[in-house]
């Protein structure tokens, strides 16, 4: 059956490995907004934000005509254009930006006060919305990449479902070994930075190609864990 052919298979498979490398960057930010809220509201938030996320990916897939359509030009300057798509990077980046430098700011001043104020602050909708918002910027890219390579819906559809499942599986273990490590959470806070920033230029008609971006995540990570390793042994 068409279904069960092996290019089906492996286009589901490379497909489905896709989603789950360009969504590190979601669950990184979900372990940030997750561990701003209280231990009891930590897991509702990390799971209704990737389930709604999850919606929101699959109505856009359904849309897919109009989110090519974001890259018709609604602004023209001289020969720079700017579209839909454009503008929404734009925003995305400049709030992950402005969101990444508020978190660094906070950890450098390190005043616990400060710290009890933004967790009242931020509620669990609030969290849930913010997840929302950046993975639907973060799938705009995959999703017209998903159907550049695939011409079955379903593959797709099924790629995002199960790549939502894996992240759902690790976003738990990922948020709590983010916020048990002090460095190791403003490194995920430089990525989101970065992140922001690519987002930005990317918007601007920079391209920046995507395996810089995460050799360079893991280049840092790997880093870090040495370092963490080396703390211990040092300890010992």
């Amino acid at each position: 059956m068409d279904f069960l052919s092996v290019d089906t298979l492996i286009s589901l498979l490379t497909l489905t490995f896709l989603e789950v490398v360009l969504g590190i960057d979601n669950i990184v930010f979900i372990s940030l907004v997750a561990g701003r809220m209280p231990l009891g509201n930590q897991r509702q938030v990390r799971v209704v934000g990737l389930l709604l996320a999850l919606v929101g990916r699959l109505l856009l897939l359904l849309g897919i005509q109009w989110v090519i359509g974001l890259n018709n030009t609604i602004i023209e300057i001289n020969e720079f254009n700017l579209s839909y798509r454009d503008l929404i990077l734009l925003a995305g980046g400049l709030f992950l930006v402005g969101k990444s430098t508020t978190e660094i700011h906070h950890k450098v001043e390190g005043r616990k006060d400060d710290d009890k104020e933004r967790k009242k602050a931020l509620t669990v909708r609030g969290a849930i919305i913010q997840i929302i918002f950046l993975d639907l910027i973060f799938s705009l890219d995959s999703i017209i990449t998903a159907v550049g390579l695939v011409s079955k819906i379903w593959v797709i559809i099924a790629a995002i479902v199960l790549s939502m499942i894996i992240m759902l599986l690790f976003a738990k273990t990922i948020s709590e070994f983010i916020n048990k490590h002090p460095a190791m959470k403003l490194l995920a806070i430089s990525f989101l930075f970065m992140i922001g920033t690519v987002l930005v230029v990317e918007g601007l008609h920079v391209h920046v190609p995507k395996g810089y971006i995460y050799f360079s995540m893991a280049f840092a990570l790997v880093i870090e864990i040495v370092n963490m390793r080396i703390r211990k042994n040092g300890s010992d």
